[in-house]
C-alpha cells in the first residue's frame, strides 16, 4: 500500500491504453505518457520537468508526455477499465502479482534483465513483480517499513523531549495522552478510511506479533480475530475514549492524515517510513517540526514491521517501442539515481536547485551498502533535517521487516475500516464480534480468489 491502495475481479476485463508511437509524435519520435503526482508544489513540478529535459536530451527519439496520476484503491480499478492510465505507472506491492497474472501490464522482463543491477535487488523486495515464472515484469522502485511519525514541536510543548520519541506502545499512549491535555490536538491519530484503515490496523497487529492470514498450500486461511488484533483494537479503544487522546477526526485516509499533521494539528502517527518528502512537496510540513523513529514492537519474537512498497509497470497494449522507451524512462528517472554516481548527483543537484527534498530517508530497494554509499555521493545536496530523522535512520535496517497479507490484500483491508471505525465512533462497539465477522468476510473472499 503507499501504498498503498483495490484491483478487482472487473480489472479482468480491463481495457488498456493504446500505446503511442510516432503517428503521435508526428516527427517519428516514440511518445511515452509518463506518471506524475498531482498536486505537487512548483519546485517538485519544476524538477520533474528538468529531468525530463535530461531524459528526451539523452534519448532525442522519445517523446515524454507527463499526466497526472495517484494510484487511489478506490479510482485505480476505473481508471485501468478506461484506458486512462499512463503508459508508464506505478502500483503498490500487494497488486504487482495479480496485474501480472492477469496479464494487464506489459510483459518486459526481457527488458529488465539487461538492466545492469537486474541480479542486485533485495530479493523480498523483488518478489512484488515477478511472475509465476520467476522473470521480473514489474519494476521495485522504492520500498518502506512503516514508522511512527511526530511532531517535534508539539513535543516540546507537551513537555515531552523530541529527541527521545516513543520506544514502545505503552509510552505512545502516555505521550498521546500528554500531548492532547497540554496542547488541546490530537496525541495520536489513525487512518480509517480507503483501505488505510486495514492497512495501518494489519501494521499495528503485526507489531503485536499478530498475523491476519495463514497461508497453507494453495489455501489461505483468514487469522483477523486473535488475541494481538483484539489487543490492538482495545488499546485504540481506550486512547479515544478513556484517554481521550486522538482528536475528533475518524474519517482520515493517507491524504488528509497527512495534511493535518502537517499543519500541527496531530502529534504522532503511523505512516511509511519515507513519507518526509510527500508531506514536504504536497502538504508544506515546517521541517523544524518533524521527526520520525521506528516502529515499535511488542516484546514478542513474532513482532515485525509491515513493508511494501511501490513498482513501476508499463501498459500492457504497449507496443515493442513504448516498453523499451518506457524501462528506459524507468532506469533514469527511478532507478539510476540509486545505482549510479553521476546519475544519483544529477538527480540531488536537480532536486536540490528546485528546492524539493534530498536525503529524506527510504528503506533501500537494494541493501544497505549501496543506500550508504549513494548518500555518501549525494551529502553536499542534502536539504532535510537529517538529524531528526536519526530515530528511524539508526535502526531501520535492524527491525524484522514483514512482508503485507498476500491474498485479496486490499480487498481485506478494506474490511477493516469499519472495524476500527466502530471501535472509534462507538464506545460500546464489540471488538471480539466485530473481529469474528470481519474474519467470516475475510475467508470468504480469500475462497473466492
Amino acid at each position: 500500500m503507499r501504498s498503498p491502495i483495490l484491483v478487482a475481479a472487473a480489472l479482468a476485463a480491463a481495457t488498456v491504453l493504446t500505446a503511442c508511437g510516432s503517428d503521435d509524435a508526428g516527427d517519428g519520435k516514440t511518445v511515452v505518457k509518463i506518471a506524475i503526482d498531482p498536486g505537487l508544489e512548483q519546485g517538485a513540478v519544476d524538477a520533474y520537468n528538468e529531468r525530463v529535459a535530461q531524459f528526451e536530451k539523452a534519448h532525442p527519439d522519445i517523446d515524454l508526455r507527463p499526466q497526472e496520476y495517484n494510484w487511489e484503491a478506490t479510482t485505480f480499478t476505473a481508471q485501468l477499465a478506461g484506458g486512462t492510465l499512463p503508459d508508464v505507472f506505478t502500483v503498490p506491492f500487494t497488486d504487482g502479482r495479480g496485474l501480472i497474472e492477469r496479464k494487464q501490464v506489459a510483459d518486459i522482463s526481457g527488458l529488465v534483465a539487461e538492466l545492469p543491477y537486474a541480479k542486485d535487488f533485495n530479493p523480498n523486495v523483488a518478489d512484488a513483480g515477478k511472475a509465476a515464472d520467476g522473470k521480473t515484469q514489474a519494476v521495485p522502485i522504492a520500498a518502506y517499513g512503516q514508522a511512527l511519525h511526530y511532531n517535534r514541536t508539539l513535543f516540546t510543548q507537551a513537555g515531552l523531549d523530541p529527541d527521545d520519541p516513543p520506544s514502545t506502545w505503552d509510552e505512545v499512549r502516555s505521550a498521546a495522552r500528554q500531548i492532547a491535555r497540554r496542547t488541546g490536538q490530537a496525541g495520536y491519530a489513525q487512518m480509517t478510511k480507503d483501505n488505510t484503515g486495514g492497512w495501518i490496523l494489519t501494521t499495528l497487529d503485526y507489531a503485536y506479533g499478530g498475523r491476519t492470514e495463514k497461508i497453507s498450500g494453495d489455501r489461505a486461511e483468514s487469522t483477523l480475530d486473535t488475541p494481538e488484533m483484539r489487543a490492538v483494537l482495545q488499546d485504540l479503544h481506550d486512547m479515544r475514549w478513556t484517554d481521550n487522546s486522538m482528536g475528533a477526526n475518524f474519517l482520515y485516509d493517507w491524504g488528509t492524515i497527512n495534511q493535518d499533521f502537517a499543519a500541527g494539528r496531530i502529534g504522532m502517527y503511523v505512516s511509511g517510513g519515507g513519507n518526509y518528502g510527500q508531506l514536504l512537496t504536497q502538504n508544506a510540513v515546517k521541517p523544524a517540526d518533524y521527526g520520525v523513529t521506528v516502529l515499535p514492537l511488542a516484546d514478542d519474537e513474532d513482532a515485525g514491521v509491515l513493508g511494501g512498497g511501490t513498482l513501476a509497470v508499463v501498459s500492457a497494449n504497449a507496443d515493442d517501442a513504448v516498453k523499451a522507451a518506457g524501462v528506459k524512462w524507468i532506469d533514469f528517472y527511478y532507478m539510476a539515481k540509486l545505482t549510479v554516481q553521476d546519475a544519483a548527483v544529477l538527480d540531488a543537484k536537480t532536486l536540490a536547485e528546485s528546492d524539493a527534498p534530498v536525503g529524506a530517508p527510504q528503506l533501500p530497494v537494494f541493501d544497505k551498502a549501496t543506500y550508504d554509499e549513494m548518500l555518501g555521493w549525494t551529502a553536499e545536496y542534502v536539504n532535510v533535517p537529517l538529524e531528526q530523522m536519526t530515530p528511524y535512520t539508526d535502526n531501520m535496517f535492524d527491525q524484522p521487516l514483514l512482508t503485507e497479507p498476500t491474498r485479496s490484500t486490499q480487498e481485506v483491508y478494506g474490511l477493516l475500516d469499519p472495524v476500527v471505525q466502530s471501535v472509534l465512533t462507538d464506545r460500546g462497539a464489540d471488538i471480539g464480534a466485530l473481529l469474528e465477522q470481519a474474519q467470516a468476510d475475510a475467508q470468504a473472499l480469500l475462497d473466492r480468489n
